[in-house]
């Protein structure tokens, strides 16, 4: 499992977690992430993550 953070804010998507509240469920590789997916916390798309080393 690997982890995504926002270019733009720093939040960090994590593969292993998920995000139940948003319907994405826990184990949701990024790739299966829809690509119309928003960040939460500052509303840039899919586009501006970049995986991280965990």
């Amino acid at each position: 499992m690997k982890k995504y953070e926002c270019t733009v804010c720093g939040f960090v998507y994590d593969e292993a977690k998920g995000m139940p509240d948003h319907g994405i469920d826990p184990g949701t590789l990024w790739e299966n992430v829809p690509a119309d997916w928003e960040c939460p916390d500052c509303g840039v798309s899919k586009a501006e993550f970049e995986m991280v080393e965990a």
